[in-house]
């Protein structure tokens, strides 16, 4: 009778026996890279439903799915907290090119433009459903844009009330913090004090306030103290978006890394975040005076049809030129252009050569001017410098990011970004260059953006958290986007999950769409 009992307990019930675990997925025999900066180790990782249960020996214990993740890396997912995914949603839910990137969340929202009705947007995403995890910052150009339209005006006292209600609505609604895109209209028009008032309203809920600065080439360093005067007049941290400088201040990014440090030594908490590349990516009409902006395009239309003013606006982009040290715009090339897309993938300089004009700045500009009377275009914009890129890479509170939304694969010559910022830090600056670790690299695009955009459970791969996760071939991950051949997802990933689905499947994204609304801190729930 012994026997038998002892017979059925092994049988039905090893797990007394044994202590053996059932997990519904486990990743065996990967270098586990934790997010945290320290050292890869061997391990496996043991996920039920959403979360990450165990890491370590899980050998004895049995799963539904086995991930054999031998001389592969598994890290937590990568989180990319500066992308502009507003209108993208619908085309492409599967978000391919941030999924076969690494990417498990991005944060929107950035460089002032959102939506401002988080909650109906929330809404729409939950119905939706993405691959991948989004949180949204609210953008200052758009609260203004509400309140005050495209006008060059300072709001009075009842303007700038409303505009503090509708960023504290935001925050309540789930914003991760307030977003400002200085260059862009109307934002372009506002004084300091209006932001700092604006980042008041979001500090109040625990939010970031994250800048596309005002400048980012010969007056940068101006740009630089305004951003972190903001932070510290609203006593809130600070993220200064995409930092970068081009000319004439190249070479100067280590002056603009001390101005950083110096403000952590007086307390602030202030960071970076970095795509790595030597080109930008922004509309066309950065290149036109401010005043002309105002009023929006209607405006800019009536203006650029008196004479008068036309020759004003030439001579002010001239001296623009001048200052910056460039001869010709040939370093400014259309990535899309609604109206005619045979401009695509080619430069301001060639479109003007094309035109039978001869090539001169003025004759650049009257062409950049055609360009935005027929609806303007997207650019990319070569003006870095790739020292400067490496530096500011260097600097260990310097997070990657993407400044993409979901690419249309095949529509337009877009800036590669927004397919390869993970993979060409790794295989370029990691494993090429050795400019960084490995496990840094991987820090700058987990723990730290989730330390600081406060996205609890996720970032490093622990008990407890959940299961957003890359497993990756270090020795071959690389971003296969260029400039002149864009359309190109990363290779290397093998496996992603996002919220503990598989979404990669042996390096092919397989449609699941499991991605969560991730909401800040201020949030209140009252639905």
């Amino acid at each position: 009778m012994l026997k038998i009992r002892t017979f059925l307990i092994f049988c039905l019930f090893p797990t007394l026996l044994f202590g053996q675990k059932h997990y519904d997925i486990i990743i065996k025999n990967g270098k586990i890279i934790d997010g945290t900066g320290n050292p890869w180790f061997y391990g496996d990782v043991g996920i039920v439903k959403d979360k990450i249960v165990s890491i370590g020996d899980l050998s004895k214990d049995d799963a539904g799915k086995t991930i054999d993740a031998t001389g592969l890396i598994v890290a937590p997912g990568f989180i990319d907290v500066h992308t502009h995914i507003e209108g993208d949603e619908k085309k492409t839910p599967t978000a391919d090119n941030f999924i076969y990137d690494g990417v498990t969340t991005v944060i929107t929202g950035n460089c002032g433009t959102s939506e401002v009705d988080l909650k109906k947007y929330f809404k729409f995403l939950d119905s939706l459903k993405l691959s991948v995890n989004v949180g949204s910052l609210i953008g200052h150009n758009d609260v203004r844009r509400a309140v005050l339209g495209e006008a060059a005006v300072t709001p009075n006292a009842d303007q700038l009330q409303q505009m503090e209600y509708l960023v504290e609505q935001a925050m309540r609604d789930g914003a991760m913090g307030f977003s400002t895109g200085l260059i862009y209209t109307p934002g372009l028009y506002s004084k300091t004090d209006e932001v700092v008032a604006l980042a008041k309203a979001a500090a109040k809920y625990h939010g970031v306030y994250t800048s596309h600065m005002r400048n980012e080439s010969d007056k940068i360093f101006d740009a630089i103290n305004e951003a972190i005067d903001v932070g510290r007049q609203a006593h809130m941290p600070v993220e200064i978006s995409h930092f970068k400088v081009g000319l004439p201040n190249w070479n100067k990014s280590d002056q603009m890394i001390a101005m950083v440090e110096k403000a952590r030594a007086e307390g602030l908490d202030v960071t970076v975040d970095q795509y790595p590349y030597t080109a930008s990516s922004t509309t066309l009409s950065v290149l036109l005076p401010d005043w002309l902006h105002d009023g929006g395009r209607d405006s800019v239309l009536k203006r650029l049809a008196d004479p008068v003013i036309h020759q004003k606006v030439i001579g002010e982009m001239m001296k623009d030129m001048a200052r910056r040290g460039r001869q010709h715009f040939d370093y400014a090339v259309v990535a899309h252009c609604d109206s005619d897309s045979t401009l695509n993938g080619r430069n301001i300089m060639q479109i003007n050569i094309a035109k039978g004009r001869e090539s001169t700045i003025p004759n650049e500009i009257e062409t950049i001017l055609d360009i935005i009377r027929i609806g303007g275009a997207s650019m990319v914009f070569h003006g870095m410098n790739e020292d400067d890129v490496e530096n500011i890479m260097k600097f260990p509170l310097t997070m990657i990011i993407s400044d993409s939304g979901i690419r249309q694969f095949g529509e337009g010559v877009p800036h590669p970004r927004g397919y390869g910022s993970n993979a060409r830090v790794l295989g370029v600056y990691v494993r090429e260059k050795h400019l960084i670790t490995l496990e840094d690299a991987v820090r700058k695009m987990t723990s730290l953006p989730a330390q600081k955009f406060h996205l609890a459970g996720r970032g490093l791969l622990q008990p407890g958290m959940f299961a957003d996760i890359v497993v990756f071939d270090a020795n071959t991950v690389k971003d296969e986007s260029t400039f002149d051949h864009p359309h190109a997802y990363s290779t290397g990933f093998k496996y992603v999950l996002v919220n503990g689905k598989l979404t990669v499947d042996n390096f092919r994204h397989n449609g699941t769409r499991n991605g969560a609304i991730l909401r800040g801190p201020g949030y209140e729930q009252n639905d």
